[in-house]
């Protein structure tokens, strides 16, 4: 079990940050790996819980792989398995769309019903009905999918909203072989849009993506790729940028892309907050008296819902009143009960968030998924005292060298032993 964090708050961040690699754009790649005999390389991977889920998973349908230093190769030489086992897909919800890959690469594939975070219901419904809408057979028993390639893959897929998973899930499974689709409605996140460059570079011809509207065009056989970088993650960028706001400091964050973090951005401007972009550095200083402001998490271009719990604890630290509300995720608010434990005056009320910002002071509080996770390191980092975080595995999940990343920024945060009764669990 992953050890609590102590961070002992209220001293504002300073220094210099390099921002890893994106998770949610390295998940979807490992899965197109499999699309390919040939081998892969990528480089600069984070070494998270997720990547070793998925590795995991890889590894089980046929996938060889190795570490060296933070490059990953990958190999599978043959898909010898079609199955993606429960004990594995529970652990989190991106390892689904490898059932786009197995249909595409073996002709078949059966999937377990995903888990990972619980702030919500994340229905699978838009992939299985994309899937079928281009022809290929899905059928559900007890919450296990096996999907079916009967005839090529043609047509034109309109989702119902915008779904990453389901937009990844249809790339995947026509990237490879004699198909030609259409997807309208696509999801545009910046992870997408490296999973289709991912392809492109495997031979697959995709246009369009990072647009609502995406041709494909399969590739009688994919190629290997070696020396891929992934994109920087904007999720890990912005908690490090509202830290950097809630304790009213001043960073620098190298290795960013800041076109992905446009909303965000715009809204701590709207703050007050100094920002300065040169190339893919971000230099960041707050403001002693930041203004309040209201946010609606939605779809890419919009403000991510993934650092809508993020902004809610920034949120929490400045005086007025401020809404939070999501789109995509109306539920997502575990974290502001454990706000509240700091002192965070909130109300959620018919799904938004009033939150009237006040001084926050250190608690015991637990981390319920990945992004609560970041909103109450953010809400500890900014309150008085000291301040103990469980359920920290959450954290391990989307955020690499965490601890120390914090304390090149300053910041007093140390790992405590757990509790006698979480030993024993």
């Amino acid at each position: 079990m992953a050890t609590p964090l102590i961070i002992n708050g209220g001293k504002p961040l300073s220094g210099a940050v390099r921002i890893s690699p994106a998770k949610n754009a390295a998940l979807p790649i490992l899965a197109a790996s499999l699309l390919t005999p040939e081998p892969v390389v990528l480089k600069e991977v984070p070494r998270l819980k997720d990547i070793e889920v998925m590795l995991e998973l890889l590894a089980h349908l046929g996938t060889r792989y190795a570490w060296e230093g933070r490059s990953l190769y990958l190999e599978t030489p043959e898909i010898v398995r079609t199955d993606a086992p429960y004990e594995l897909v529970a652990k989190m919800r991106a390892s689904f769309i490898v059932l786009g890959a197995l249909l595409a690469r073996a002709g078949e594939g059966q999937v377990s019903m995903p888990g990972g975070c619980a702030f919500g219901p994340r229905p699978v419904d838009q992939h299985l009905k994309a899937l079928r809408k281009i022809g290929a057979l899905v059928e559900e028993d007890a919450g296990t999918f096996r999907a079916e390639k009967v005839r090529p893959l043609r047509g034109r897929v309109v989702f119902d909203v915008p779904t990453v998973g389901g937009t990844e899930q249809v790339l995947l499974a026509t990237a490879l072989g004699d198909a030609e689709v259409t997807i309208v409605n696509a999801a545009q996140e910046p992870e997408v849009a490296d999973l289709a460059r991912f392809l492109i570079r495997m031979g697959a011809e995709i246009t369009g993506a990072g647009t609502s509207v995406v041709h494909v065009r399969g590739a009688a056989r994919l190629s290997g790729v070696r020396g891929y970088r992934i994109i920087p993650d904007r999720i890990e960028a912005g908690t490090f940028l509202l830290a950097a706001a809630a304790t009213r400091g001043r960073i620098r964050l190298l290795d960013a892309e800041p076109s992905h973090l446009d909303a965000l951005l715009d809204k701590l401007s709207e703050a007050g907050h100094r920002i300065l972009v040169e190339g893919r550095t971000i230099h960041f200083q707050a403001t002693d008296d930041p203004r309040p402001f209201n946010v609606e998490a939605r779809e890419y271009p919009g403000f991510p819902t993934d650092l809508q719990p993020i902004v809610g604890a920034y949120l929490a630290t400045v005086p007025g009143t401020s809404l939070v509300s999501d789109r995509v995720y109306p539920e997502r608010f575990t974290h502001a009960a454990e706000l509240a434990r700091m002192g965070a005056e909130l109300q959620l009320k018919e799904r938004t968030l009033a939150i009237h910002g006040r001084e926050l002071f250190g608690a015991e509080v637990r981390a319920l998924d990945i992004r609560a996770g970041g909103a109450l390191v953010v809400g500890a980092l900014a309150a008085r005292g000291e301040s103990r975080i469980e359920g920290t595995h959450h954290l391990e999940r989307g955020y690499e060298d965490l601890v120390a990343k914090l304390r090149g920024l300053g910041a007093e945060v140390g790992r405590a032993e757990p509790k006698l009764e979480e030993a024993a669990d």
